[in-house]
């Protein structure tokens, strides 16, 4: 398997909605290891590693997030990382 990662920065409405919570039970869900927290600048970031289509699920999921959130815009970019093991919440940076 390939293992490709990307980070991403999601905009919008997405602190105090549960969106790491919930990104943390997606990205399981599609197998997609990394992590998910909050930016003082109001963003969330993210890091996804996994094969191409559990990564792209996981994308395609952030642009919509949990009830609550209000997503304006993704930014996606590769990440040349080394892959973590399991999806985890890291504190606000």
């Amino acid at each position: 398997m390939n293992t490709l990662c990307k980070r991403l920065t999601i905009h919008g409405r997405v602190q105090g909605v549960y969106y790491r919570a919930s990104a943390v039970a997606e990205a399981e869900r599609f197998g997609v290891s990394g992590w998910v927290r909050n930016r003082r600048d109001g963003t969330v970031e993210a890091l996804a590693c996994g094969d191409a289509d559990s990564v792209a699920a996981f994308i395609a999921w952030t642009h919509e997030g949990p009830p609550g959130a209000h997503v304006t815009q993704v930014d996606v970019a590769d990440a040349a990382v080394p892959v973590p093991e399991g999806f985890s919440q890291r504190p606000s940076a």
